[in-house]
């Protein structure tokens, strides 16, 4: 895929972005934070250790590089700001008030309170000058939190962030009193979204509180809640969410006519000549090609990125030496508005109308109501973790049963655990986790694992990891309230053991996203779209791309071709075939 020179706001972030940009775009920024020094930190569970975990290694929380940054983006407070904080005499607590001090430091706009009394030690809050209500963070906030920081401290004095003014607008118009509290990890990747849009509500609108919780700092919290997965939203003290979730989703379901608005608004669009359901590699390199030909271009995504969100390491993208799943989830977003195409975010298709003669409407019909129409369809909605369909899997997600490692790993620090699938991604989930957990039980359910041979052998080198191959999982246990066992089955004898562990993570594939599609145009065996060679479905002007395709080998950078050309061949089909009749006198008017 082509890459082309983005122009980086520092401070706000790619223009038009959501949240998730602007997290990105620090990380770009602040190069000395721990979250995004890979190199220098190693693996998110490292970076967990390292921040979480151990003491600062001399006198001070931030280098001399990180100091000098921080210095520049504080300059552009606009009013004064107060960190208040809540401490005892526990070793965190000290480390917490180096933190805040050195901050304080570094502008004159930022000054320093020791006089707290929340319940949590340590918290603090950033409150403006002469307030004491605010943001507050249970937590040492670096790791991946550290951009959090940062943007608080700016949005709080007075710095506007790089939000739609409709939904600031949205955000201020909220009339009822919510407490937000949002549980989180500081290796956490997913985390960040959810804090930055919790934190932002709250500064933008004073009926609103938000409380960011360290898991690892707040255990007894975290083990009264059972909080088992992150982020974890509690809204009013009942949950609200949990999972990765945008600004506008968290608004959206609170603003509950919001839908309603939108799907007016979206059946009120012009006609688009490509419209791309899906906005992850494939779609995003749809989009490119085909707003480069000059003709009006749509994005209906659930979230841009796709399930490139979830992914921590990605190290084979031809060019890219390293980086992770959200900036390159950001940097696809920043380059498809480099073209203007017009992205519709949280948008979830429900039905494709096939056009009623050669050349004519194919209709998109969204969740909320709203019906997009275009020349041509370009179908790029992706793949989602497979289910492993056993008893106790839907019981207990979310609580014990998980399904992003480096997200909720941390969260059994010193338990024991399993991982369902000895593919690439169970093999690297197992070795990762063994850095972090007391055990890790590995169930493939072929007769030998199919990971590559180097992460086979760095797997089996590890004193603290068993491997069940030939064993069909037929259940996952738990006491009511969380996963308390698996059990399993050798194939060979047929004899059931059951396994003592406090966590699940599944990790056995991908499974296509076309239910809407099933009765619409052809699907394979497996449910993926049947395509040929230039990416056409059995249904004209509409065409396919990506993971949801029968396509082998679902890697990003494969998408991304496939996108390109499913660009290609509906450019192709545009000018082969007559536009339909209300275009022509669109054309002439």
């Amino acid at each position: 895929m082509e890459r082309r020179r983005q122009d980086i706001d520092p401070l706000t972030g790619l223009g038009g972005q959501d949240l998730s940009s602007v997290a990105a775009c620090w990380g770009a920024q602040l190069r000395g934070a721990p979250q995004l020094t890979a190199p220098l930190f190693g693996t998110a569970f490292e970076i967990f250790v390292e921040v979480g975990d151990a003491s600062p290694k001399g006198n001070t929380m931030l280098d001399a590089q990180m100091k000098t940054q921080l210095q520049a983006y504080l300059q552009n407070l606009r009013q004064p700001i107060r960190l208040i904080a809540t401490l005892d005499a526990s070793e965190k607590s000290a480390e917490l008030r180096e933190l805040l001090l050195e901050i304080a430091e570094l502008s004159d706009k930022v000054s320093f309170d020791d006089s707290g009394n929340d319940a949590r030690k340590p918290s603090f809050v950033i409150a403006k000058e002469g307030e004491t209500r605010g943001v507050r963070f249970a937590a040492i906030p670096l790791g991946h939190e550290f951009t959090s920081l940062v943007l608080a401290l700016l949005w709080t004095g007075g710095h506007p962030p790089k939000v739609e003014a409709e939904v600031l607008e949205q955000i201020r118009a909220l009339d009822a009193q919510m407490k937000f509290e949002v549980y989180m990890s500081l290796s956490c990747h997913n985390c960040p979204d959810v804090v930055q849009a919790a934190t932002l509500m709250a500064i933008y609108n004073p009926k609103i509180d938000t409380t960011v919780i360290d898991g690892s700092l707040n255990q007894a919290e975290v083990e009264a809640r059972q909080v088992m997965a992150v982020p974890m939203v509690y809204l009013n003290d009942q949950v609200f969410g949990s999972g990765r979730m945008s600004l506008e989703e968290i608004v959206g379901k609170l603003d509950t006519n919001a839908a309603a608005r939108d799907a007016v608004k979206l059946s009120e669009k012009d006609p688009f000549d490509v419209l791309i359901v899906g906005g992850g590699p494939a779609g995003a390199a749809a989009a490119v090609y085909a707003a480069r030909k000059g003709i009006r271009v749509g994005v209906a995504a659930e979230r841009f990125g796709g399930q490139v969100n979830d992914t921590m390491g990605i190290e084979n993208y031809i060019s890219v030496l390293e980086t992770d799943g959200p900036k390159f989830a950001a940097a696809l977003e920043a380059q498809v508005r480099h073209y203007e195409v017009d992205i519709m975010n949280l948008q979830r298709a429900e039905k494709i109308v096939p056009a009623a003669e050669a050349g004519g409407w194919v209709q998109v019909h969204l969740a909320n109501g709203g019906v997009l129409k275009s020349r041509s369809v370009i179908l790029s909605t992706g793949a989602r973790w497979r289910n492993v369909n056993v008893p106790g899997e839907q019981e207990y997600k979310n609580k014990g049963v998980a399904y992003c490692p480096h997200c909720d790993g941390p969260l059994f620090k010193g338990k024991r655990v399993a991982v369902i699938g000895g593919g690439n991604s169970g093999v690297e989930a197992a070795i990762d986790l063994a850095g972090v957990v007391a055990h890790v039980t590995l169930v493939e359910f072929a007769d030998a694992l199919k990971a590559d041979a180097v992460l086979v052998s760095k797997l089996k080198s590890l004193p603290n990891v068993t491997i069940h191959v030939n064993a069909q999982t037929t259940e996952i246990t738990g006491d009511g309230q969380k996963v308390n066992g698996l059990r399993y089955k050798d194939r060979a004898t047929n004899q059931e053991t059951l396994v003592a562990l406090e966590g699940v993570f599944v990790q056995i594939g991908l499974v296509p996203n076309t239910e809407f599609l099933k009765g619409t145009l052809e699907l394979s065996k497996f449910g993926e779209i049947v395509i040929d060679d230039k990416c056409h479905t059995n249904l004209p002007g509409v065409f396919a791309a990506g993971d949801v395709t029968t396509v082998p080998y679902k890697q990003i950078v494969i998408a991304a071709g496939e996108g390109s050309k499913a660009a290609l061949s509906a450019f192709d089909y545009l000018i082969r075939t007559p536009a339909p009749a209300e275009a022509k006198v669109a054309e002439t008017v």
